[in-house]
């Protein structure tokens, strides 16, 4: 009896844990980012000190519970980058990350915030987004990607195909790519194609100038 009890205490601790994440990541996905620590708990039939005795902080528990959506980011990027064929990549990229974000509202709302304490999120963060970056310089040099693109134009993509609400995830999803494909063609290399305004300084900007 004595022998087990360690194990058991180790498995529910566990149990606590996957159950607290479930419940963040569904009431994040439908709700975004604002909703109160002890709603979470509630939803995940825990109570609140157990909550904050496994994430300390709401930054804590958002960066963890995304944290297998952020690496998912890292795999669409690098095959991106890996394409032989620049405008093919970042093409892929923008399909890829817009139906990864249509699953998951919440993440969109992660993905374009600012963790100062979150220190790995915000490294894999800035690593997605250069890489980004550099795809969408040798789609430019091959004169495929209009010239006055910036990283932030997919930021905007993203938060404006985290807004698409359907009837059903499939639904989600069918937008979602029709949405990725009308982005993709106004992304395209255009000689009659009007300029852009002038990009505004966000914290994605920050992010990909910091040095």
């Amino acid at each position: 009896m004595t022998d087990r009890l360690p194990h058991t205490l180790r498995s529910d601790a566990l149990d606590n844990r996957e159950r607290i994440l479930d419940a963040a990541r569904a009431v994040f996905a439908t709700e975004g980012l604002n909703v109160p620590m002890r709603e979470i708990a509630r939803r995940a039939g825990v109570g609140p000190a157990t909550l904050y005795r496994r994430f300390p902080t709401k930054e804590m528990l958002v960066t963890e519970a995304f944290t297998e959506q952020m690496y998912a980011c890292h795999v669409i990027v690098d095959e991106g980058l890996a394409d032989p064929d620049p405008w093919h990549g970042f093409c892929l990229v923008i399909e890829k990350m817009c139906e990864l974000h249509a699953r998951d509202r919440g993440f969109t709302a992660t993905f374009t915030s600012t963790f100062p304490n979150a220190m790995d999120f915000d490294a894999r963060r800035e690593y997605a987004l250069n890489a980004v970056a550099e795809l969408a310089r040798r789609a430019k040099d091959a004169g495929r990607l209009r010239p006055d693109f910036v990283v932030d134009d997919l930021v905007l993509v993203l938060m404006a195909n985290s807004g698409i609400h359907a009837t059903s995830p499939a639904a989600q999803v069918a937008a979602s790519r029709r949405f990725a494909a009308l982005a993709i063609q106004a992304f395209q290399a255009s000689p009659d194609a009007a300029p852009l305004p002038p990009a505004p300084l966000s914290p994605s900007r920050m992010i990909v100038n910091r040095r």
